[in-house]
């Protein structure tokens, strides 16, 4: 979506690693302009103005002007970026040229609206599968979000990409048969069954009986001894 903003740039005249530390001890981001079968140039920017505007609402789709010191002013765009993984503070970054009269593709954040009833009333469980789809436009006519109402839901009932309303020169780029939102069944999984104790506690084995002879009883006696 086009805004009314412009960012001031410094061309770059060296590159390198050196070259990027000693601009960002100034406050400043390197970056590349490119696109549009301009030349590539190297600029630096302000990193808190980048910062701003993908975190708006129309984030990296929004298409800005940049004003290059004793250069060009483009329509431009923020189609990469790199962020410090331990200080966040914007590190380096692409702006792409824009043709404000050809069509582009971007991707639009999805959201959805409403408690489905398949939640309410059926005890079911609302997934949002795809967070965003792909569409091609004309560069004004980019959406900041597609919105989708849900509250009519019901257990096994899906909402696709293709059922996304789109506008004006809007294609939609992404599978018609995508999955963006659906309501399921939760799944309760069965206790298990508690054995009987005493159905299966091992029987205790007798006492084994070990029989004995009489201690008293007496030998055999020898008759020829009697005699």
């Amino acid at each position: 979506m086009r805004k009314d903003i412009t960012i001031s740039a410094e061309p770059r005249h060296l590159r390198g690693k050196n070259e990027a530390r000693r601009l960002r001890i100034r406050g400043l981001t390197p970056a590349v302009l490119y696109g549009t079968g301009g030349e590539a140039v190297a600029v630096a920017v302000s990193p808190k103005e980048v910062t701003r505007i993908l975190n708006s609402k129309t984030g990296h789709n929004t298409i800005f002007d940049i004003s290059v010191k004793g250069g060009e002013t483009s329509p431009v765009m923020i189609v990469d970026w790199q962020n410090d993984p331990v200080k966040e503070n914007l590190l380096h970054l692409d702006l792409k040229r824009i043709d404000l009269t050809a069509r582009i593709r971007v991707k639009v954040p999805v959201h959805t609206l409403g408690d489905p009833k398949g939640v309410k009333i059926q005890g079911g469980l609302h997934e949002l599968i795809t967070r965003e789809i792909e569409i091609e436009c004309l560069p004004d006519e980019i959406p900041e979000e597609f919105t989708m109402d849900v509250s009519e839901l019901m257990i096994g009932q899906t909402i696709r990409a293709g059922e996304i309303p789109l506008t004006g020169s809007t294609k939609l780029i992404s599978p018609a048969d995508s999955v963006i939102s659906h309501v399921i069944t939760i799944k309760v999984e069965a206790e298990p069954v508690k054995a009987d104790v005493a159905a299966v506690a091992p029987v205790a084995a007798e006492p084994e009986v070990i029989k004995k002879g009489k201690k008293d009883e007496e030998a055999p006696v020898d008759e020829k001894k009697k005699k």
